[in-house]
């Protein structure tokens, strides 16, 4: 039985762009970011759910970063990286996953016009204003951190099938 390398499964270099599923990278930092930003750019409350939406969208973005920069510099040349590379992304898929429902279930409150207070109980007010604004930025953090957990799913699927064949 001929043994493959890890060389001939994982791609470096310039080959990342044309491969699946590491050609999903590129999508991961743009939609990964843009959660990070919007979430970001309203203020952070209430802090544990939205707080663990930021801590997911930035560490994804910093190990989606650092393992970019792995297969583009070519530093994936053990067996061990197939492996590593769908674990990497089921975990992230899992903290998306997690992230996401948090955030939408934060936008459904503050549709409703419910803002929760620190005591857990909640204040209903009407949207208007700031809190609109708010809303919207929510409404559009939710949707990309859907999608980007969209990606990361994706990338973990291929990522195990191409573990599987290695």
């Amino acid at each position: 039985m001929a043994s493959t390398t890890s060389g001939d499964v994982l791609p470096t270099g310039g080959r990342i762009f044309t491969s699946i599923p590491d050609v999903f990278f590129i999508p991961e930092f743009v939609f990964g970011g843009l959660v990070w930003i919007l979430v970001a750019s309203t203020r952070v409350f209430p802090d544990n759910p939205l707080g663990w939406v930021m801590f997911v969208s930035v560490f994804c973005f910093v190990v989606t970063t650092l393992w970019f920069l792995l297969f583009l510099c070519g530093a994936n040349g053990s067996s061990i990286w197939p492996s590593l590379d769908a674990g990497y992304h089921f975990v992230a898929v899992v903290f998306y996953l997690s992230a996401s429902v948090d955030l939408a279930y934060i936008t459904v409150l503050k549709g409703w016009g419910i803002t929760i207070v620190s005591g857990g109980g909640g204040v209903v007010q009407p949207l208007t204003g700031d809190a609109l604004k708010v809303y919207r930025l929510d409404i559009a953090a939710v949707v990309m951190s859907y999608v980007a957990t969209l990606l990361y799913f994706l990338h973990a699927i291929f990522s195990a099938i191409r573990w599987k064949r290695s």
